[in-house]
C-alpha cells in the first residue's frame, strides 16, 4: 500500500512535469533489410523458358553414378536399386558451395570412421540454381568421386529423393 508520505514525495518530484502529447511522439521502427536479388532478371527468364521447353540436353542424363574398380557389379546394381539400408543421412539444402563441401567431407569421414556402409546425401535438384544448372549436385559428384572413402555412389530411388539425392557406399575401416 502507498501511504500519504509516498504520495507527497512523488507529487513533489513530478511537480511541473507535463505529459508528452501524442503528436510529439516519433514512431520507432526497425530498419528493413536491403533487398537482395537471388537471381538476375536474365536468369529468371532463362529458368522460365527452360521450364516451358522441358529439360535441356545437359539435364537428360541427370542420374549420378560412379563405381571404383574392384567393386562387384552386383553390389553396384543393388546400390542403384536402393537395396542397401541407409545408415545415416546428410542434407545439404540451403548451404553455399564452401559450406556444403566442408559438411560433406566431415560427414563422409565421420561415417567411414563409424564403419557405416551405405549413407544418403541429399543435395537437391537445383530447381532454383538458375540457368547454370544444379550447383550442389555437381559439387557432390566431383567430391565423392575423388575421395578414397567412397567406393560407389548412385542416384537415389524416387522414394528416397530421386535425382535430388545419392546413395553412397563407403569403405569400411
Amino acid at each position: 500500500m502507498i501511504d500519504d508520505d509516498d504520495r507527497q514525495a512523488f507529487a513533489a518530484a513530478t511537480h511541473g512535469v507535463k505529459p508528452v502529447k501524442r503528436s510529439d511522439r516519433v514512431a520507432v521502427s526497425s530498419p528493413r533489410p536491403a533487398a537482395r536479388a537471388t537471381h538476375s532478371r536474365a536468369a529468371v527468364t532463362e529458368m522460365l523458358r527452360e521450364s516451358l521447353d522441358g529439360p535441356g540436353p545437359d539435364l537428360l542424363g541427370e542420374d549420378l553414378a560412379f563405381c571404383r574398380p574392384g567393386v562387384p557389379k552386383t553390389v553396384f546394381r543393388n546400390l542403384k536399386r536402393g537395396r542397401f539400408s541407409i545408415e545415416d543421412e546428410c542434407d545439404l539444402h540451403g548451404l553455399t558451395q564452401t559450406e556444403a563441401k566442408a559438411a560433406l567431407r566431415d560427414f563422409v569421414v565421420e561415417c567411414s570412421e563409424r564403419g557405416l556402409g551405405c549413407v544418403r546425401i541429399v543435395h537437391g535438384k537445383g530447381m532454383r540454381s538458375g540457368p547454370g544448372g544444379p550447383v550442389l549436385k555437381q559439387l557432390v559428384q566431383n567430391c565423392l568421386a575423388r575421395w578414397d572413402e567412397v567406393l560407389a555412389f548412385a542416384c537415389a530411388q524416387l522414394k528416397h529423393g530421386g535425382s535430388g539425392a545419392v546413395y553412397v557406399l563407403l569403405r569400411r575401416r
